[in-house]
């Protein structure tokens, strides 16, 4: 039997994080949610004491991930996620306010799976991620590389 996928969620704004886990939740999500509001911790938690991403090793993960992080771009991680031999096949949701078209390429170029701009309206915000936890609750994700 297969791992649960732990959800990683990288948000700076607590009220984008709390509407995001709530309408994940409302869409029947139950996995493990651990959230990071800055880049670092959440570099540290994925890649470990050590820095090679080992400490994953065939561990299920899904990463949400915001580009406009207080320490670090998002892009940074993402970069370093893919690059990685244990974690480049994580899924990458980037989850951001920014609609850059270059940003957005950039994004699928370094290998983020799915790109979403956050709604600026509280409605189509909540209605979106509840669409995004229907989703993860049909997605298969592979653990991570042994």
């Amino acid at each position: 039997m297969s791992n649960p996928v732990t959800i990683i969620m990288v948000e700076d704004d607590e009220g984008h994080a709390r509407l995001i886990e709530r309408n994940i939740r409302r869409s029947g999500v139950n996995n493990e949610i651990v959230p990071f509001t800055d880049g670092t911790s959440a570099v540290n938690y994925l890649f470990g004491k050590d820095g090679t991403g080992s400490a994953r090793k065939g561990q299920p993960l899904l990463v949400l991930l915001d580009l406009n992080l207080p320490d670090m771009t998002g892009i940074d991680i993402l970069r370093r996620i893919k690059e990685n031999s244990y974690l480049k096949s994580t899924p990458v949701v980037v989850l951001t306010t920014t609609d850059d078209s270059q940003e957005i390429k950039r994004c699928y170029e370094l290998g983020c799976n799915v790109y979403i701009t956050k709604p600026v309206n509280y409605e189509s915000f909540a209605n979106a991620i509840r669409q995004l936890g229907l989703f993860f609750s049909v997605i298969k994700v592979p653990e991570a590389a042994s």
